[in-house]
């Protein structure tokens, strides 16, 4: 039996880390490992403990996990786990044990009871369905013409969409009842005397929408108490800083409105 445990231990983190995606909870996750551990304990043959393949492991936490409720995850407010609880529940866990746990198509589809042909269809369509609920709506709000273009084009490189682009306040307000986009990069000064900084606090305030200032004044938002309002890239930008800023924020977990 000692055997067994040591070679079950072995197995741990990975049985957590696939639990706690399948869950979408530490906490759920961790008691799902506890209980299955406990089962396996018991008949460690039947499970192939001493194997390499965690297959009938990952097929026991299905199994408890699906008895003791509608096996679906809790809500989460990251994106990406938000995006797979879109899918349905067996495209969910084939993209999960293709993707995050490494399984062949052919052990995942075994697994989950599936010919490897209908495996291949489910993990092609959970896959566009991940990337189609991960494309961000990006409102541009620059009031020079040549970067807001520029801006553009980086967005779009990256497989997003520019739905509008404003150069001040009221078209800034005016694209967020029309666009409804899901992330904004704004500069501070703008047209007119406008504020970037109070579009962001209305973005914040009435949709939970990321930003991410674009700006050769970041001490403005120092001065105005809104650094926590989002990202900062500092003018003159590079492609990459602004990739790398978009790519965090598609990833961040979506903000809390400000109160």
């Amino acid at each position: 039996m000692r055997i067994y445990a040591r070679q079950l231990y072995d197995h741990l983190p990975f049985l957590r880390r696939y639990a706690r995606a399948l869950t979408g909870s530490t906490e759920l996750g961790d008691d799902l490992v506890t209980r299955s551990v406990e089962v396996a304990m018991m008949a460690p043959s039947h499970f192939r403990v001493a194997e390499g393949s965690r297959a009938a492991l990952y097929a026991l936490l299905h199994l408890l996990f699906d008895d003791e409720g509608e096996g679906r995850p809790v809500a989460s407010p990251h994106p990406i786990e938000r995006a797979l609880a879109q899918l349905p529940e067996t495209d969910r866990r084939l993209y999960l044990l293709s993707t995050l746990e490494g399984l062949s198509l052919t052990e995942a589809a075994q697994l989950l009871e599936i010919a490897p042909g209908e495996a291949a269809e489910r993990l092609g369509r959970a896959r566009d369905g991940v990337r189609a609920a991960l494309t961000q709506r990006v409102m541009v709000v620059e009031d020079n013409p040549l970067l807001a273009m520029e801006i553009g084009s980086l967005v779009a490189d990256m497989g997003h969409v520019v739905c509008g682009t404003a150069t001040n306040e009221r078209e800034a307000m005016e694209l967020l009842e029309s666009e409804r986009p899901t992330l904004a990069l704004v500069d501070v000064r703008l047209a007119d005397g406008d504020s970037g900084v109070e579009i962001a606090r209305h973005c914040r305030q009435t949709r939970a929408l990321r930003t991410i200032f674009v700006t050769a004044f970041d001490g403005d938002l120092e001065e105005m108490d809104a650094r926590h309002l989002g990202q900062i890239v500092r003018k003159p930008f590079t492609n990459e800083a602004i990739k790398a800023a978009i790519s965090r924020a598609v990833f961040m977990p979506t903000p809390v409105p400000a109160g």
